[in-house]
């Protein structure tokens, strides 16, 4: 079994179960982003998590070792994105980027923010009579070095 059909019968299984990304994660003791990336099959899961997913979601077995399985991090939406959420996700880094840029290079001075060394929070907030995301990307910096 690979991760893509892996994440298949798991996301069939917690439509089934009726379960939430708050519940797989309490399970495998990550955030809700960090199950759903282990679901979806763009993170490796330990043994542990993957057996934990194999047991909430009632799995083969076999499942366990696509979890654990290092993943090949590709897109799976079509460029451009069709999806209005993945669309305006994008959108923000397009239009935003630069100037967020600009300010953390005033800061860090030339450098990155890691994707690897990075937390991802989504937070659900109540304001003013409406639902507000929060969304909060805490990479480690890099700077360049010299060569």
């Amino acid at each position: 079994m690979n991760k893509r059909e892996a994440a298949r019968l798991a996301l069939r299984a917690k439509l089934e179960r009726g379960l939430t990304w708050e519940a797989i994660a309490g399970a495998v003791g990550r955030t809700p982003v960090g199950a759903a990336l282990l679901v979806y099959g763009y993170a490796a899961a330990t043994r542990e998590e993957a057996d934990a997913l194999v047991r909430l979601l009632g799995l083969p077995e076999e499942a366990a070792a696509a979890f654990r399985r290092v993943p090949f991090r590709v897109p799976r939406q079509p460029w451009p994105p069709t999806d209005p959420f993945v669309a305006r996700m994008y959108e923000i880094v397009l239009l935003y980027a630069p100037a967020i840029k600009d300010v953390a290079h005033e800061w860090f001075g030339d450098g990155i923010i890691s994707a690897v060394d990075m937390t991802l929070e989504l937070q659900k907030e109540r304001q003013d009579g409406a639902d507000w995301a929060s969304l909060t990307w805490r990479g480690k910096w890099l700077p360049f070095r010299r060569f």
